[in-house]
Protein backbone atom coordinates (compact mmCIF):
# COMPACT_ATOMS: atom_id res chain seq x y z
CA UNK A 1 0.00 0.00 0.00
CA UNK A 2 1.70 3.69 -1.02
CA UNK A 3 2.28 5.93 1.88
CA UNK A 4 0.98 9.45 1.64
CA UNK A 5 3.74 12.08 1.95
CA UNK A 6 3.20 15.73 3.02
CA UNK A 7 5.90 18.08 1.76
CA UNK A 8 5.79 21.32 3.94
CA UNK A 9 8.64 23.28 1.94
CA UNK A 10 8.61 26.78 0.51
CA UNK A 11 10.80 26.03 -3.04
CA UNK A 12 9.11 24.91 -5.98
CA UNK A 13 11.97 23.52 -7.42
CA UNK A 14 13.02 21.64 -4.19
CA UNK A 15 9.43 20.23 -4.03
CA UNK A 16 9.71 19.19 -7.50
CA UNK A 17 12.53 17.13 -7.12
CA UNK A 18 11.16 15.04 -4.08
CA UNK A 19 7.70 14.76 -5.52
CA UNK A 20 9.65 12.91 -8.47
CA UNK A 21 11.37 10.84 -6.33
CA UNK A 22 8.71 9.98 -3.77
CA UNK A 23 6.52 9.24 -6.83
CA UNK A 24 9.21 7.19 -8.40
CA UNK A 25 8.96 4.98 -5.12
CA UNK A 26 4.91 5.05 -5.11
CA UNK A 27 4.34 7.26 -2.48
CA UNK A 28 1.15 9.61 -3.04
CA UNK A 29 2.10 13.06 -2.45
CA UNK A 30 0.81 16.58 -1.01
CA UNK A 31 2.51 19.77 -0.11
CA UNK A 32 2.31 23.36 1.21
CA UNK A 33 4.36 26.15 0.65
CA UNK A 34 3.56 27.66 4.25
CA UNK A 35 3.12 26.55 7.76
CA UNK A 36 -0.30 27.40 8.41
CA UNK A 37 -1.24 25.57 5.44
CA UNK A 38 0.92 22.35 6.00
CA UNK A 39 -0.30 21.95 9.24
CA UNK A 40 -4.08 22.61 8.37
CA UNK A 41 -3.40 19.96 5.61
CA UNK A 42 -1.35 17.52 8.20
CA UNK A 43 -4.39 17.93 9.91
CA UNK A 44 -6.85 16.92 7.42
CA UNK A 45 -5.17 14.21 5.16
CA UNK A 46 -3.03 12.59 8.21
CA UNK A 47 0.01 11.61 6.47
CA UNK A 48 2.34 8.90 7.01
CA UNK A 49 5.17 11.27 6.77
CA UNK A 50 5.32 14.71 6.59
CA UNK A 51 8.33 16.54 5.13
CA UNK A 52 9.49 19.71 6.97
CA UNK A 53 11.55 22.60 5.80
CA UNK A 54 12.11 24.90 9.29
CA UNK A 55 12.03 27.98 7.17
CA UNK A 56 8.62 28.40 5.84
CA UNK A 57 6.82 31.79 5.97
CA UNK A 58 3.30 31.69 8.12
CA UNK A 59 5.01 29.49 10.71
CA UNK A 60 8.19 28.19 11.52
CA UNK A 61 8.59 24.29 10.88
CA UNK A 62 10.05 23.95 14.41
CA UNK A 63 6.59 25.44 15.56
CA UNK A 64 5.12 23.16 13.43
CA UNK A 65 7.09 20.19 14.56
CA UNK A 66 5.86 21.34 18.55
CA UNK A 67 2.53 21.26 17.39
CA UNK A 68 2.56 18.22 15.49
CA UNK A 69 4.54 16.02 18.58
CA UNK A 70 1.65 16.72 20.64
CA UNK A 71 -0.91 14.98 18.43
CA UNK A 72 -0.86 11.27 16.86
CA UNK A 73 2.70 10.37 16.04
CA UNK A 74 3.61 11.00 12.49
CA UNK A 75 7.52 10.75 11.27
CA UNK A 76 8.58 13.80 10.54
CA UNK A 77 11.89 13.94 8.79
CA UNK A 78 13.18 17.98 8.70
CA UNK A 79 14.56 19.17 5.09
CA UNK A 80 16.42 22.08 5.98
CA UNK A 81 19.02 24.54 4.97
CA UNK A 82 19.58 25.26 8.98
CA UNK A 83 22.73 22.98 8.90
CA UNK A 84 24.14 24.28 12.06
CA UNK A 85 24.04 21.65 15.45
CA UNK A 86 21.80 24.29 17.50
CA UNK A 87 18.83 23.62 14.64
CA UNK A 88 19.52 20.21 14.24
CA UNK A 89 20.00 19.37 17.83
CA UNK A 90 16.60 21.40 18.33
CA UNK A 91 14.90 19.64 15.80
CA UNK A 92 15.69 15.90 16.75
CA UNK A 93 14.62 17.19 20.11
CA UNK A 94 11.44 18.65 19.07
CA UNK A 95 10.54 14.92 17.80
CA UNK A 96 11.84 15.22 14.32
CA UNK A 97 13.19 11.05 13.36
CA UNK A 98 15.56 12.41 11.03
CA UNK A 99 17.77 16.02 9.86
CA UNK A 100 18.79 16.17 6.11
CA UNK A 101 20.09 19.59 5.40
CA UNK A 102 20.11 21.09 2.24
CA UNK A 103 21.76 20.82 -0.82
CA UNK A 104 21.15 17.34 -0.69
CA UNK A 105 20.90 14.25 -2.66
CA UNK A 106 17.12 13.10 -3.72
CA UNK A 107 17.54 9.31 -3.75
CA UNK A 108 19.35 9.96 -0.04
CA UNK A 109 16.44 11.67 1.24
CA UNK A 110 14.30 9.32 -0.33
CA UNK A 111 16.70 6.43 1.36
CA UNK A 112 15.71 7.87 4.62
CA UNK A 113 12.58 8.17 3.89
CA UNK A 114 11.95 4.36 2.92
CA UNK A 115 13.76 3.53 6.26
CA UNK A 116 11.63 6.28 8.68
CA UNK A 117 8.95 4.66 7.04
CA UNK A 118 9.67 0.91 7.74
CA UNK A 119 10.77 2.02 10.85
CA UNK A 120 7.07 3.62 11.28
CA UNK A 121 5.34 0.49 10.39
CA UNK A 122 7.51 -1.69 12.47
CA UNK A 123 6.61 0.32 15.34
CA UNK A 124 2.67 -0.53 14.37
CA UNK A 125 3.43 -3.77 14.14
CA UNK A 126 4.71 -4.18 17.67
CA UNK A 127 2.60 -1.81 19.74
CA UNK A 128 -0.30 -1.29 17.53
CA UNK A 129 -3.73 -0.63 18.81
CA UNK A 130 -3.62 -1.72 22.35
CA UNK A 131 -6.75 -3.43 22.22
CA UNK A 132 -9.04 -5.15 19.52
CA UNK A 133 -12.96 -5.60 20.80
CA UNK A 134 -15.19 -7.93 18.79
CA UNK A 135 -18.68 -8.71 20.07
CA UNK A 136 -18.21 -10.55 23.33
CA UNK A 137 -14.18 -10.67 22.80
CA UNK A 138 -11.80 -8.34 23.45
CA UNK A 139 -7.32 -8.80 23.35
CA UNK A 140 -4.90 -7.02 25.12
CA UNK A 141 -2.15 -7.11 22.89
CA UNK A 142 0.68 -5.73 24.94
CA UNK A 143 -0.30 -7.76 27.78
CA UNK A 144 -1.32 -10.94 25.72
CA UNK A 145 -4.16 -11.09 27.26
CA UNK A 146 -7.76 -12.47 25.58
CA UNK A 147 -11.38 -12.00 27.49
CA UNK A 148 -14.73 -13.22 26.46
CA UNK A 149 -17.63 -11.35 28.18
CA UNK A 150 -15.04 -9.79 30.32
CA UNK A 151 -13.91 -13.17 31.71
CA UNK A 152 -9.81 -14.10 31.23
CA UNK A 153 -9.22 -17.03 28.76
CA UNK A 154 -6.51 -19.07 29.65
CA UNK A 155 -3.64 -19.24 26.42
CA UNK A 156 -1.06 -21.37 26.08
CA UNK A 157 2.24 -20.20 24.06
CA UNK A 158 1.55 -22.45 21.07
Amino acid sequence: MASTVLILEDDPHTVEVVQLYLRRDGHHVLSATDGIAGLSLAREAQPDLIILDLMLPGMDGLEICRILRQEPDVPIVMLTARADEENRLAGLDLGADDYVTKPFSPRELAARIRAVLRRSARDELEGGAARLDYESISMEMRQRTVHVDETQIHLTPT
